[in-house]
């Protein structure tokens, strides 16, 4: 499961639109969404309330404690909205440790109320967690003992029985009521594919359940089989995120592509860089440099899957050696290629757009110092090694081959080992 975050304008988008389907319940929610492209008329134009209402504004940038930190405001009308956001559009604030910019807010009505709730459901390997409190909104944390919690195991079904214990002590007149808007988050939730799911408050207007501030992330993996429930979904970079150049490049291709293009800095001056096949492989050599004692010279996170076609991994290969061969200090260097044994991914055609860019990258591999260090296996993996083997002799570039009888955690180490060595 990969638990992607995504913005409180979405997460209310989908609890809108599949309360209803799946539970008969019509959320009374209305919210826009404003960026630096927004026309505030055109806007209005599209949602009629904003011009009718007092409103409530704030940041929608993956980050909590927006009230604390003075970014909502309050019973505002439409040009007072449009004030707040040109103040601070733009703005870089420091949250959480991270400091960035602020592009995204969202704007809703004002709803006045007196009781706030907490209702959150995080699932995990086994099942689900589900926590309510009659105590929610921004002192949560200090009432967190008033939080109750169930575990739902993933064979069992919701129902009133189980929700009981959350509920028991609430008003006999509101009970049925948030009993009800709790199983239909569940269903939601189980439907859509979120991992996780929070309303901190909601509340209950003229006794319907109305969700003031909520949070949610899904499973990116279970895209293939909601796209149309889930809509125009994105999911942002995790606040302080900022895609550099390179990866803002890699980014297009994955999203052009059926494959799997994944590229991130970790830290431009490193050592060793990795071009693996395979996600579970790709962390594999990741967490063994880190074992031995080198994530610091651990260039890059990269992976690519799901069979890309020769062109775009040559076009991602070209990306990968330019930054490992960056700035060359007189230091050996390595660059790890391949990964674990493939399914289906033909070895010698995703290995000839490798070859390519090895070979158009011939001066600054030589620059660079670098060494190469190839270990793949699966079909047509054995064309594939022989064809990075006659390169290696080739350019004259230090490069080494290994099949799948050669494990990928004595391939980091043999790396390490000769790049760390003193030169003779």
């Amino acid at each position: 499961m990969a638990r992607k975050k995504i913005r409180e304008y979405d997460s209310k988008r989908l609890l809108k639109e599949h309360l209803k389907r799946l539970a008969n319940i019509d959320l009374q929610i209305r919210s826009a969404q404003v960026t630096e492209s927004t026309d505030f008329t055109e806007l209005t134009n599209q949602e009629s309330w904003l011009s009718s209402t007092k409103l409530v504004v704030k940041p929608d940038m993956l980050f909590g404690k927006r009230g604390k930190s003075g970014l909502v405001s309050l019973k505002l009308d439409l040009a007072e909205v449009a004030d707040f956001v040109k103040a601070r559009l733009g703005t870089e604030v420091e949250m959480e440790g991270c400091r960035a910019p602020i592009t995204t807010f969202i704007v809703e009505p004002f709803v006045p109320h007196d009781q706030e709730y907490y209702l959150s459901i995080v699932s995990d390997r086994l099942g689900c967690t589900i926590s309510f409190s009659e105590c929610g909104g921004i002192e949560i944390e200090e009432n967190w003992d008033k939080v109750k919690t169930i575990f739902l195991p993933a064979e069992k079904s919701m129902t009133l029985e189980v929700c009981a214990p959350l509920i028991a002590t609430l008003p006999l007149e509101v009970r049925a009521k948030i009993g009800n808007f709790i199983m239909g988050a569940f269903a939601v939730f189980q439907d859509l594919d979120f991992s996780f799911m929070e309303m901190n408050p909601f509340t209950l207007v003229e006794g319907e359940p109305f969700p003031l501030d909520m949070r949610g992330e899904l499973d990116d993996t279970a895209a293939f089989k909601n796209f149309n429930k889930w809509g125009d979904i994105k999911f942002p970079l995790p606040f302080g995120r900022v895609l550099s150049p390179t990866e803002n490049f890699i980014n297009g291709l994955d999203e052009k592509t059926s494959a799997s293009l994944k590229f991130t800095v970790l830290n431009p001056k490193g050592r060793i860089w990795t071009m693996v096949a395979g996600g579970g492989a790709s962390v594999i050599y990741a967490d063994t440099v880190g074992d031995l004692g080198y994530a610091s010279e651990l260039g890059n996170y990269a992976e690519y899957s799901g069979a890309p076609k020769e062109d775009e991994v040559l076009q991602y290969a070209r990306v990968v050696i330019d930054c490992a061969t960056a700035d060359p200090d007189g230091r050996k260097r390595a660059l790890l290629i391949g990964g674990g044994i493939a399914n289906f991914t033909d070895v010698a055609a995703t290995f000839n757009g490798i070859i390519r860019a090895l070979r158009e990258k011939e001066t600054r591999l030589k620059s660079s110092r670098m060494h190469i260090y190839v270990r793949r296996g699966g079909p047509n993996y054995q064309t594939g090694l022989a064809r990075m083997r006659a390169l290696g002799e080739e350019l004259g570039v230090p490069l080494e081959v290994y099949g799948p009888e050669a494990t990928m955690t004595g391939i980091c180490k043999r790396a390490i080992d000769c790049i760390m060595l003193p030169d003779a």
